[in-house]
């Protein structure tokens, strides 16, 4: 039922939590864990390179890469994949091009104003993803 898992990484500590999840979960399930990262443009982007972050291409082949190497060593299957643009929509646009199962992404939990002003990638890709996601949460 489930072959092929998309995991979204961008790094974040709830990214890495999705990415422990992804793993087992492909372990467990025997599973190819297809692991995209994806290089930010946009209104997003602009607000994480004001935080002084280091190049988002880079960022983005750091954060597949250590997806990688963490699958790896436990045994599975995994592909990596970097894209540019908008992450929610990159990820729903892997999802739909390729023979994706589940999509497994990190959430920041975030409430009130911050959710407001910022939005939620996780809530984006769950409203239009073709496949079921597994949301997981940063621990607080």
């Amino acid at each position: 039922m489930y072959q092929d898992l998309l995991l979204a990484t961008d790094g974040s500590d709830a990214a890495r939590r999705a990415t422990d999840h992804g793993i087992e979960l492909a372990g467990e399930l025997e599973a190819t864990l297809h692991v995209l990262s994806v290089s930010e443009a946009g209104p997003q982007a602009t607000e994480k390179q004001d935080r002084l972050r280091s190049e988002p291409d880079d960022e983005a082949v750091s954060a597949a890469e250590s997806a990688r190497e963490a699958a790896g060593r436990e045994g599975v299957d995994v592909t990596t994949d970097i894209r540019q643009g908008v992450p929610q929509e990159q990820i729903v646009d892997y999802a739909e091009t390729n023979p994706i199962d589940m999509v497994i992404v990190g959430t920041a939990g975030r409430s009130g104003l911050d959710h407001l002003i910022s939005g939620s990638v996780a809530e984006e890709i769950v409203r239009n993803a073709p496949v079921p996601v597994l949301t997981v949460r940063e621990r607080t």
